[in-house]
């Protein structure tokens, strides 16, 4: 069963992001399932651990009839969540915004593998084939087939702005299109710095980023002089990891389950959603460590 305070966090979220998020306007009859019962019961699934959906419906049925009364079935629930990206885009921005970590003038970026098949074949005839490719971990040093999730985020964790691209995309130019595609996020911040790792090394980066009155410290190579600050990078990397960590290790981002660019995006979105949902409580209510999920896995 269900915990009292993830309870109370799925009423608190259902409160707000009913009130502020758009209504979808629907042809015919609407379903009974509201976009903001939807986003809460996706949260729900993900801070409980389901990673199956034919698993979490059945558990829904048998649970969650108090909170839920028009549940839908697996197929039905499927079709719903995978249309139902912008809607949890728009929810991760709204928590966020709701925090009072959200105009932390410090960032930490970073990309992660995003694992989508392992097979041969299922390279070859996937609907993702095109969008994802072979890409390689230095972490762990491995190949993979799938994305790479780039997520800007503050040190506490919170969700700034994220985007999937192939692994054949440098992480540098994907940086660049997140800052460019949403200008205001910088001007929100004078004086933002970015901390990152070796990857994002570029003087063309330093050019763009400067335009825009952003300050990116990292790591130089061994033949480089040392960058003003750069001691401070070491313990501040760990914090990115451990945000990456809470999203495989906690969230199951690498049992997303996804087949299609669709299904993909609505299920990382999903996953990054609980964990923003997460922190918009914690210091909400308080609670002592902002990115724990404890109080609401179980």
């Amino acid at each position: 069963m269900t915990t009292e305070e993830l309870n109370t966090l799925l009423t608190a979220l259902y409160v707000l992001i009913d009130d502020h998020l758009p209504k979808t306007r629907w042809l015919g009859r609407p379903p009974r399932l509201s976009d903001s019962e939807l986003v809460c019961l996706s949260v729900a699934q993900v801070l409980l651990g389901f990673h199956s959906e034919a698993r979490w419906i059945r558990f829904a049925h048998a649970h969650l009839r108090p909170m839920f009364p028009h549940l839908p079935q697996r197929p039905a629930y499927n079709k719903r969540l995978r249309a139902a990206r912008p809607q949890i885009q728009q929810a991760i921005r709204l928590l966020a915004r709701h925090t009072d970590l959200w105009q932390d003038p410090v960032w930490i970026t970073d990309s992660t593998p995003v694992e989508c098949g392992r097979s041969r074949d299922t390279a070859r005839r996937s609907a993702l084939a095109g969008w994802a490719g072979y890409g390689y971990c230095a972490s762990h040093s491995r190949w993979f087939w799938g994305l790479r999730l780039h997520l800007v985020c503050t040190p506490a964790g919170l969700p700034i702005t994220w985007a999937l691209a192939t692994p054949k995309v440098d992480e540098r130019e994907v940086l660049a299109a997140l800052i460019d595609n949403e200008p205001d996020l910088a001007r929100e911040r004078p004086g933002l710095l970015i901390l990152a790792d070796k990857g994002y090394v570029s003087a063309e980066l330093d050019r763009f980023l400067d335009q825009h009155d952003i300050a990116l410290l990292r790591p130089s190579y061994r033949n480089c002089r040392p960058r003003p600050g750069q001691a401070l990078l070491k313990p501040i990397r760990q914090l990115i990891e451990s945000v990456n960590d809470t999203l495989k290790g906690q969230l199951g981002l690498e049992q997303h389950g996804g087949r299609t660019i669709e299904g993909v995006a609505a299920r990382v979105g999903q996953r990054i959603l609980a964990m923003t949902c997460a922190i918009w409580h914690n210091r909400t209510t308080g609670q002592p460590i902002t990115r724990s999920l404890i109080a609401y896995d179980h």
